[in-house]
């Protein structure tokens, strides 16, 4: 080991550590150098965080931190860095403090001085957003709504006013009935993506419009198991049945015509800017059509 690939010192700091969301191998090698030296891993559920940990060969001793036990955890975190220990805090999948523990933690390590060191990691929202094909300029993370009806209608409404996709997590339990209720909020005609069980054995991801989305997740029970990301596109985007045209050949006159006279990447931009179909479904289109003209 030369002296660039030495690893970096394990301070008394804390490390919020992004784990992974389902596949065990999506970890970053830092993440786990760092949770193999630290002196303690504070875990959500330890029962989880510990198959990750004998999955890769790591033995550091952990204990628990969750919703219930989270500010008595936090004075004992801010304890051990003080005295010179160092403590990677985990929840049981993706980042912590993001829609899990972990931010008590963080405010009290940060409130006592000490360092707060994030180790990035996988993101079920970020994943779902890639896959997606939902091109909009802005978009919002919302976590879960409120399991009332009420509170969840009050919330979606104050949401439906947002020029920007929104993005949701839900639990299998309760997505019908979400997926109603962001139908009734936002209006029939939005693209809504469901992401299932991402990065698991099986991972779903389906565009349907909100008209359709009760009655596509009621055909078959399979669709309503695991973990969700739902995301609503902005209002006045192209519709799953635009983008699926767009696929299909519904633009190819425009494509074609585009094409004769002008490279492909303007054509494709003025494409986008005519039909308001997504740019990435468009060019690849538009590469079909040249590759055709080209024979």
């Amino acid at each position: 080991m030369t002296a660039g690939d030495a690893l970096p010192a394990i301070e008394s700091e804390l490390y919020v550590v992004g784990t992974p969301i389902g596949n065990l191998r999506d970890i970053s090698l830092r993440a786990l150098d760092v949770l193999a030296r630290v002196d303690v891993i504070a875990a959500e559920d330890t029962r989880v965080t510990g198959v990750l940990l004998a999955h890769h060969h790591i033995t550091t001793r952990m204990l628990s931190l969750h919703e219930h036990n989270e500010r008595t955890r936090a004075r004992e975190v801010v304890a051990l860095i003080a005295a010179g220990g160092s403590v990677a805090l985990v929840s049981d999948a993706g980042t912590p403090a993001v829609s899990d523990p972990g931010a008590r933690v963080v405010d009290a390590v940060a409130a006592a001085g000490h360092a707060v060191i994030p180790i990035p990691g996988a993101s079920a929202v970020i994943a779902a957003l890639s896959a997606s094909g939902i091109a909009a300029a802005e978009w919002m993370f919302c976590g879960f709504l409120p399991t009332k009806a009420g509170l969840r209608r009050r919330a979606l409404e104050r949401l439906a006013s947002y020029g920007c996709a929104l993005v949701f997590y839900e639990a299998p339990h309760r997505v019908a009935a979400t997926v109603t209720a962001l139908a009734a909020a936002l209006g029939d005609d939005r693209t809504l993506v469901i992401s299932r069980e991402l990065t698991k054995r099986f991972e779903s991801i389906h565009r349907v419009r909100l008209s359709e989305a009760t009655q596509w997740l009621a055909a078959d029970p399979d669709r309503l198991r695991g973990e969700f990301v739902l995301i609503v596109d902005a209002p006045g985007a192209p519709s799953a049945g635009q983008t699926a045209g767009a696929e299909t050949g519904m633009f190819d006159s425009t494509l074609t015509a585009l094409l004769s006279e002008l490279p492909l990447a303007q054509a494709v931009r003025i494409a986008v800017s005519i039909t308001g179909a997504p740019r990435n479904t468009l060019y690849g289109r538009a590469l079909a059509l040249r590759a055709d003209r080209d024979r």
